[in-house]
């Protein structure tokens, strides 16, 4: 797979501003990052072809959604899963004919003693405990143990919940301190 790709300049602020709001037009980023619109255009199709933009989303408001807890569920199987597993692992999580809709991500990792962890929104906790007895009964995972962490969406005092443009600002954060322009 090889390490990140160094991107120029003006690819990195791209992507930034497109971070901080995918709605904008080609123009008014082109304004933003001092160039022109026909650059910003063919950049932007460069970029998704090349992978670095995978997709254009919002992150709504999940409370006023029904959304009332974000889990964080690390887990550890007794034994590493097989290609045919993963592919029927995927086909649960991502069924529209199953109840396990609100798992948004399901991966294989390390920490904190754990080796996996499912990031899922519930709208009660009676949700998110039926989320976990599913996970249980998936007889192929072979599950030696699991935990979460249950972040509260209706709490008003939240510390900083998530968002990507401050993600946006440490990119262009991080090309500074490496002192190279465009590439």
């Amino acid at each position: 797979m090889g390490g990140p790709v160094r991107l120029k300049d003006v690819e990195l602020k791209l992507i930034s501003e497109l971070m901080r709001n995918s709605r904008r037009s080609d123009r008014d980023l082109a304004k933003a990052i001092g160039v022109s619109q026909p650059t910003v255009s063919r950049l932007i199709k460069k970029l998704e072809k090349e992978g670095f933009i995978k997709e254009y989303t919002i992150i709504p408001d999940f409370c006023k959604l029904g959304y009332e807890i974000l889990a964080l569920t690390f887990f550890n199987l007794e034994r590493e899963p097989n290609a045919e597993e993963i592919e029927k692992e995927r086909e649960i999580f991502r069924s529209p004919q199953n109840s396990l809709l609100e798992v948004v991500m399901l991966e294989r990792g390390i920490g904190l003693g754990y080796h996996g962890v499912i990031v899922s929104f519930h709208k009660d906790y009676q949700s998110y405990l039926k989320l976990r007895e599913r996970v249980a009964q998936l007889d192929f995972w072979e599950l030696s143990d699991i935990e979460s962490f249950l972040i509260s969406l209706v709490d008003e005092n939240r510390y900083l919940p998530l968002t990507f443009a401050s993600l946006a600002k440490h990119l262009l954060t991080l090309k500074r301190k490496e002192g190279t322009g465009d590439d």
